[in-house]
């Protein structure tokens, strides 16, 4: 903390204690220069504030003063951080989600009646207690349908002799196992997870979830994750899911005609609803960096995933872990342009680009003697010829104020071809 009484003024010691203030003021200015927006902890702001408010108040009319407190007043503005003024175009992917989503979570809600109405007659009307196999023949249940409400997934997972199973009560009232190692499962929850990736980024994990099934059969198992199980065993109905509702949000529906074994209410239908709000739809042969980075943006903002590839080196997403770490990276920059930011801009002014193989003009005076066919000949020779680019990108959220530093994103052409993102994985 600043000890005002040692820095006294007086006409005697005025301009030494100008130059003094002038130290910690250049100080200051330094630590917002390297904040290059952002905002922080500036720890000679107070020192140099209160030695300029001092001579000030002092001598306010002293033209070496006034040059402090106009620059003090620069440092103070720079120190509060960025700022931009935000338009309804760079929030217009935030509505137009909210929009798609009501539309999916009603189509999945009429899909959800209508399946229960389907199933009218063949659905158990009490799900607790749970059917007493000891009392109910195996044969009278197999085939009635179930639905289970708040099953609670991943937390009530477990492996199983017989299987991998999620239960569904408790000891006093009866269980049910939830089989989860077959197509039946894994269909419907893969589409939820598509559904959350291409419609509603703002939904949770989900932990719970509405299941719609049918009684296949009884287990004896140990209702407990882990390896040591110490409890007693539990015989109960084994349910195969035939849908997964997350009530609000999403339906996902098994099909064993789908490729993947299952899909959500509307999927076949999302890609030309999303389509009337796609502002880029294909990348110019000729993008610049500073514009592809602007493109890779928009592709994230408006859940374009097939342009979020084609923005990315093609090398990058050849086997099953690059692709996986390409789903992973998009998630993530789903949560921070819904958490954290909503607009990136690119400076062009501070993209460099650099030739790292290959022959490279560099205009200097070798290349005022040689033809272009000189040049082409001595280039055949250095192989091909790759670029990098890097491109500054600076971050704002909803209210304008930059956030963070500035980052750095690498682009690569080769051969004067297209220009592709590197390193995808690089928050704005």
């Amino acid at each position: 903390m600043f000890d005002s009484s040692v820095f006294t003024v007086n006409q005697d010691n005025l301009t030494m204690r100008i130059q003094q203030a002038d130290v910690y003021l250049k100080e200051f200015e330094n630590e917002v220069k390297r904040a290059n927006g952002s905002t922080g902890i500036f720890r000679s702001r107070d020192d140099a504030l209160e030695r300029i408010k001092i001579l000030n108040e002092f001598a306010p009319n002293d033209p070496r003063v006034k040059d402090l407190f106009d620059r003090a007043r620069k440092c103070v503005m720079g120190s509060a951080g960025n700022f931009i003024d935000i338009t309804d175009d760079m929030l217009a992917y935030l509505r137009n989600e909210e929009e798609l989503k009501k539309q999916f979570a009603q189509m999945s809600e009429d899909a959800w009646n209508k399946l229960i109405s389907d199933y009218s007659g063949k659905i158990r009307e009490k799900v607790f207690p749970a059917p007493d196999v000891l009392v109910e023949h195996i044969d009278d249940l197999t085939g009635q349908y179930v639905i289970l409400d708040d099953v609670q997934y991943p937390g009530n997972q477990f492996m199983g002799v017989t299987g991998e199973y999620v239960y569904m009560g408790k000891r006093s009232t009866g269980m049910y196992f939830i089989r989860i190692d077959t197509r039946k499962w894994l269909g419907p929850y893969e589409a939820v997870k598509r559904y959350r990736r291409q419609i509603d980024s703002t939904m949770a994990e989900v932990k719970k979830w509405t299941v719609l099934g049918v009684i296949k059969d009884l287990a004896m198992e140990i209702p407990q994750a882990g390896e040591e199980k110490v409890g007693p065993p539990v015989y109960a109905v084994v349910v195969e899911p035939e849908a997964l509702y997350v009530p609000g949000h999403v339906l996902g529906i098994y099909s064993s005609e789908k490729e993947n074994s299952g899909y959500f209410v509307g999927e076949d239908q999302m890609d030309s609803i999303k389509d009337s709000w796609l502002t880029v739809k294909t990348i110019p042969e000729d993008v610049t960096p500073e514009a592809l980075v602007d493109i890779f943006q928009r592709a994230i903002k408006e859940k374009n995933y097939d342009l979020y590839l084609a923005c990315i080196q093609p090398e990058r997403q050849e086997t099953d872990i690059q692709k996986d770490l390409l789903l992973y990276h998009w998630d993530l920059h789903q949560e921070r342009f819904h958490g954290e930011y909503v607009y990136a801009k690119a400076d062009p002014e501070k993209t460099e680009i650099t030739v790292v193989s290959g022959y490279a003009d560099k205009g200097d005076l070798n290349s005022y003697f040689l033809s272009p066919e000189d040049q082409q000949k001595i280039a055949s020779h250095y192989g091909d010829k790759v670029e990098y680019a890097s491109v500054q990108t600076i971050a704002f959220d909803k209210n304008g104020k930059q956030l963070g530093s500035p980052n750095r994103r690498n682009l690569i052409r080769t051969n004067g071809g297209r220009w592709y993102i590197r390193d995808y994985e690089i928050r704005f």
